[in-house]
């Protein structure tokens, strides 16, 4: 919570593109992994963009990043860790009190 009482947002997510990769590896199950060109791809993001984005989840511990081969191609692998699981739903539930209405009757 914020001086002002109201709670505070993650700002590792907080970045637009950031919450729309969160977002997208949120929706995989747990353990689950997508390629990096698929997410890319469905985020519609530059390489570099993207790249960028997901080494400041990585540094901070929410998307683990996995180079593997399949048939000798090398692959990016790219999942949502728990802790980075845990942010997120700690960041849907600051939005969701940020955005109540005062006086509403929710607690």
């Amino acid at each position: 919570m914020s001086e002002d009482g109201l709670p505070q947002l993650d700002p590792v997510i907080h970045a637009q593109a950031r919450l729309r990769v969160t977002v997208a590896l949120s929706s995989l199950g747990q353990g689950d992994r997508i390629t990096f060109p698929r997410l890319q791809q469905l985020l519609d993001m530059t390489p570099g963009n993207l790249s960028t984005h997901l080494r400041k989840l990585e540094d901070a511990g929410y998307v683990e990043i996995t180079k593997a081969f399949e048939h000798r191609t090398p692959v990016t692998l790219v999942e949502l860790t728990t802790r980075g699981r845990a942010a997120f739903e700690e960041y849907t539930k600051a939005l969701h009190r940020l955005l109540e209405v005062p006086g509403d009757g929710r607690a």
